[in-house]
């Protein structure tokens, strides 16, 4: 068997996460950095300047930001897809049983937020669209956080966050197709369902060749781009007819195209297209911020949405789920630790700074404030994340340091 196959996808997916997250923080203190010295204006000539033909007529010219946002955030959310098809078919997620905790938590996780955002910042027409931003938590963020507390933060708990983010996407990605497509070329659209069929027909039929899908993926993405949804979602949509041999309670199957794939992806996701995102988005200038600017009713709602809504929506719904007996509390972790893994569920970073610039398309200055929301919130949600697991007490087997914590290792929930 192939090296890149021996261990489990989702053991790799959480160590690729975890370093994946500290590079990303990395490369968006870089961008904040260079956003307000005196290479800001080089850092947006080069984003900004047209270097491609107009594929699309709602876009125009091609820039190195729209490669990015549309282009390579497709292949991020290709692995998004494969991710959920594993988890939901073969993985954490493969069961209702097992569904239940983190579907629960995601929903309460985007509802409440969602909310406290539209009490804020909703009094203003101009502003309810932003409403979706603080509702997505960037898993590579809080895994990278989560990695820097080492042993202290349970294998349950990285497994919870995980599973949490994976329904978490699935909601941000139907947010996406619906709330923001303004306007649908119904013949895009049908000749991306027919592209979509016929991958889907080669998946039942046993054709395993990467490359015939990887073909069709592409030429997916153009028809979604010119449909008028965002070409994101091509990448979900091709995830889910890319063919999968299960492989429960065993390492990945190699004649597996799903487990092949999410494996040649990763990294490059993890290492390359995460971080050059966020250093190509989280770039805002903080000449002349004041306090009245960071207490503005967009950035202020998305800051409580993050910090605030993620950690009541997500911990109280555990907490209610398992006080009604609708699901059991997570092993290996005590309450303690899981309020403190639901507060880090309000790093919003990459998902929050991508729907920002869709809910705003036409109007750079709100797109700015929301980034100083979103860069704010996930930092609040990071460090008071960090500081409760850090020290939190931790579960008896834990601190007793016995074998008991290694046969916990996947414990969920």
């Amino acid at each position: 068997m192939p090296p890149a196959l021996k261990r489990s996808a989702l053991r790799a997916f959480l160590r690729s996460e975890a370093a994946g997250g500290l590079l990303l923080m990395g490369a968006a203190a870089l961008a904040v950095i260079v956003a307000n010295s005196p290479f800001a204006s080089v850092y947006h000539h080069i984003l900004h300047a047209p270097i491609g033909p107009e594929l699309a007529p709602k876009l125009g010219p091609m820039t190195l930001h729209l490669w990015i946002n549309d282009g390579l955030m497709a292949v991020f959310f290709l692995l998004v897809g494969l991710e959920i098809k594993r988890e939901f078919l073969d993985g954490a997620l493969n069961s209702w049983e097992k569904r239940r905790l983190p579907v629960v938590a995601a929903a309460a996780g985007m509802a409440v937020p969602a909310l406290l955002y539209l009490a804020g910042a909703g009094g203003d027409p101009a502003l309810a669209g932003g409403w979706a931003i603080p509702a997505a938590t960037d898993i590579a963020f809080a895994i990278g956080v989560l990695a820097l507390l080492g042993s202290r933060a349970p294998a349950s708990l990285k497994l919870f966050l995980a599973t949490v983010a994976i329904v978490d996407d699935m909601g941000a990605v139907a947010i996406i197709a619906l709330a923001y497509t303004a306007a649908i070329d119904t013949l895009a659209l049908g000749a991306a369902a027919a592209i979509l069929l016929i991958l889907y027909v080669m998946g039942k039929s046993g054709v395993t060749r990467l490359s015939l899908y990887l073909i069709g993926a592409a030429a997916l993405w153009y028809a979604i781009l010119l449909s008028g949804i965002h070409a994101t979602i091509a990448g979900v949509l091709a995830a889910s007819v890319i063919p999968i041999v299960p492989s429960k309670a065993a390492p990945d199957a190699v004649d597996s195209p799903l487990h092949r794939l999410e494996h040649a992806l990763a990294p490059w996701v993890a290492f390359l297209i995460v971080p050059v995102f966020g250093f190509a988005n989280a770039g805002v200038s903080l000449a002349g911020i004041g306090l009245g600017d960071i207490l503005a009713p967009l950035p202020l709602g998305i800051a409580l949405g993050l910090f605030l809504g993620k950690q009541i929506g997500i911990f109280g719904a555990v907490w209610l789920a398992v006080r009604a007996g609708f699901a059991t509390k997570l092993r290996g972790a005590t309450w303690l630790q899981i309020y403190g893994v639901s507060v880090l569920c309000g790093i919003g970073f990459t998902m929050s700074l991508f729907i920002g610039a869709l809910a705003f398309p036409h109007d750079p200055a709100l797109i700015e404030e929301a980034k100083i929301g979103v860069l704010s919130g996930s930092l609040l949600s990071a460090l008071a994340g960090y500081a409760i697991l850090r020290f939190a007490p931790p579960y008896p087997h834990q601190a007793r340091g016995t074998a008991t914590a290694a046969r916990h290792e996947d414990a969920y929930p």
